[in-house]
């Protein structure tokens, strides 16, 4: 037996400037346009928080109101700029976005390192994983509110215009989400050049808003230190508690900058949060509390009431366009956690469309994006207004900061080795913090928080339940198929077993061990085999992308002259598998004999899965694992296979 790794093939294109040539001026314009490329797509959510953040902790239909005073302001506009500044900018922007797998951000890429670095942990792993797989479900939540709650923040706009127009807030809503929603299938490729361009005249806009607000109270910059917030805290923590579970608003969007890291990078992502996006949102809650503090009637409205009366209907177009692309933002985030999810075997196989044929990560799952468009529209018609909506958005956001941050925290100690002291010195305030707003959320269970939590619990127990059915049927799989070694050396050893038919036939096979079910079907029902048998498996590394270099391993199987050959394929999870195009890669030396992709016939082995009598899982769990599986995507679309040649043969498995 002989295993051969191919060697890589340089991909195409123009050629390359040597590194040491690149001048100053052309690496500064990369950077910048990473910059803007950041400010569009990273700081969509979180730099449109401050259209319902402030609004929302003082809204006196809230459970809980916090009464406006002079204390209290200054309180709540000091816990809203260091809640950002603990979260966003430490835990985030400082910490996390160093913890990358292979360039990527996000919680799946914390699941992939904790599984690869954790050694010792014994129980710890399969918990925290699983830990990590409810934070990714939560966001899917989050990816049904966030569109929900922007978009209707901006319309209300109109009321603070003119009030007569409030009734045409929820149809106007419904109307641009469902143009957004259907919008999917173009891809943002198009018009993801002009999001950084908008996005910076939006943090500009502001900026100057806020600054306006400012000037008419100056004593509001107090607010800036610590003091107040810990002061709010300590003398009213009965009142400052209850705040906190809005003033969590102000940082939606910040697992945004982590999941968003390989498109961008840190530097990019860092210079703009620190350059542009953070003073220009601490301005804007400064001058909101600025402007309550001078007339406390102004929080029907703070945002848009910075504006002078001339340009409120403009800062309202300009604030609708802002949320569109902050939902856009978050929407193409469900599809890339949804095809991460289905890569490393939480979800079924899904139909992905990329959209962009240069841009990495661009992608488009029709059946997640129909799931989502149905699930905003009936928030938004079922709450009707961003106050309510409010209630249940800050529940999904702590959880997910909560659960990374623990996560962060723990691959600290294993991967990095951070003595224990230290870690604690950074970990406990940042917990302690996240626990503090989780518990402020918990209080909104009974007015809307468990909308995301009920979301993200049946998201959980889907993917759970897949992982667990996928397990199981891959066990029972490998005892129907028998032994791939034994099979070929049957083949070798008896020639009647199967007579040779011209031809090249590739069966596509989860791993060497087992014989296809396809192959095996027509060696002991046809009694024919092709003189060309390449057995292929497909691998999804942990990592987004394989080099080509690491593409491909070839085993013959014990033998050099028998024409069927085992070829391990290895992609990424951010990879789209292309097989005939993968095949023309080979060598025909290592292959025995050449591979005629364009001629060759592929064949599949399709599995209908049935629930058995075995205490494998409980029966609804089987029926869910069962139902789950009808939404796989064709097999030979997803992998590029020829309609017109490849066959497809049958089979069943109980779970």
């Amino acid at each position: 037996m002989t295993e051969r790794q191919q060697p890589g093939v340089p991909e195409t294109g123009p050629a390359a400037r040597p590194l040491g040539t690149t001048t100053a001026a052309a690496r500064d314009s990369v950077r910048l346009a990473l910059v803007v490329g950041a400010l569009g797509v990273v700081f969509g959510d979180i730099g449109t928080s401050p259209i319902y953040a402030m609004q929302t902790v003082f809204n006196p239909s809230d459970p809980h109101p916090v009464p406006i005073s002079t204390q209290n302001v200054f309180g709540v506009v000091s816990l809203v700029f260091w809640t950002v500044m603990i979260i966003v900018t430490v835990t985030y922007v400082l910490l996390a976005l160093r913890a990358d797998n292979e360039g990527e951000g996000g919680i799946m890429a914390l699941i992939t390192l904790l599984r690869r670095n954790v050694r010792r942990g014994g129980r710890a792993v399969p918990v925290l994983a699983a830990l990590g797989i409810f934070g990714a479900a939560l966001f899917f939540g989050d990816s049904m509110i966030t569109p929900a709650i922007s978009v209707l923040s901006a319309v209300e706009g109109l009321k603070v215009v003119e009030p007569s127009l409030g009734e045409l807030v929820v149809p106007i809503t419904v109307v641009i989400i469902a143009l957004l929603f259907f919008a999917q299938r173009r891809g943002s490729a198009a018009v993801g050049r002009l999001f950084g361009p908008i996005m910076i005249v939006w943090f500009l806009t502001v900026a100057a808003c806020g600054v306006r607000g400012i000037t008419a109270h100056p004593d509001i910059l107090k607010a800036l230190s610590p003091t107040y917030a810990l002061g709010f805290l300590a003398g009213r923590f009965e009142v400052a508690f209850f705040a906190l579970a809005a003033i969590v608003l102000a940082v939606t969007g910040a697992e945004a900058l982590y999941a968003d890291l390989g498109h961008f990078g840190r530097r990019s992502i860092t210079r703009a949060w620190l350059v542009l996006v953070f003073p220009a949102l601490a301005l804007s809650y400064l001058g909101q509390g600025a402007l309550i503090l001078k007339d406390p009637s102004n929080i029907g409205g703070p945002f848009f009431l910075l504006a002078p009366d001339w340009g409120r209907l403009p800062l309202t177009l300009l604030a609708t366009v802002a949320t569109v692309i902050a939902s856009q933002s978050v929407i193409t985030g469900a599809f890339s956690v949804a095809s991460q999810a289905a890569e490393l075997g939480y979800l079924p196989r899904l139909r992905i469309l990329h959209t962009s044929e240069s841009t990495i990560g661009q992608v488009y799952v029709p059946w997640v994006n129909w799931l989502l468009m149905v699930a905003v529209l009936t928030l938004v018609v079922a709450y009707g207004s961003s106050a309510g909506l409010a209630f249940a958005y800050g529940m999904a956001v702590t959880a997910t900061i909560t659960i990374s941050t623990f996560l962060l925290f723990y691959l600290g100690r294993w991967k990095w080795k951070v003595p224990l002291w230290l870690l604690g010195l950074g970990a406990v305030p940042l917990l302690v913090w996240d626990l503090l707003l989780l518990g402020a959320n918990a209080t909104k269970l009974l007015h809307g928080a468990w909308v995301p939590l009920l979301i993200g619990l049946a998201a959980f127990t889907i993917m759970t339940t897949w992982k667990r059915g996928r397990e199981i049927v891959t066990s029972e799989r490998q005892r129907h198929e028998g032994s791939l070694r034994e099979f070929v050396d049957a083949l070798r050893s008896d020639g009647r077993l199967a007579r040779h038919v011209p031809g090249t036939a590739i069966f596509l096979n989860r791993g060497k061990e087992t014989v296809p079910l396809a192959m095996r079907a027509n060696v002991e029902h046809n009694h024919v085999r092709h003189e060309h048998v390449v057995i292929l498996s497909i691998e999804t590394k942990p990592v987004p992308r394989v080099s080509m270099d690491q593409r491909i391993v070839v085993d013959d199987l014990g033998y050099s002259d028998d024409g069927i050959t085992h070829v391990s394929a290895y992609f990424g999870y951010m990879e789209s598998p292309d097989v005939p195009e993968m095949l023309k890669r080979l060598n025909a030396s290592d292959v025995e004999g050449r591979i005629e992709a364009d001629e060759a016939s592929y064949f599949l082995s399709k599995i209908e899965l049935r629930a058995g009598g075995r205490p494998t899982m409980p029966r609804w769990r089987k029926r869910l694992f069962i139902t789950t599986s009808f939404i796989t995507a064709d097999a030979a679309e997803h992998f590029c296979l020829p309609r017109d040649r490849t066959v497809i043969m049958g089979s069943y498995i109980e779970v």
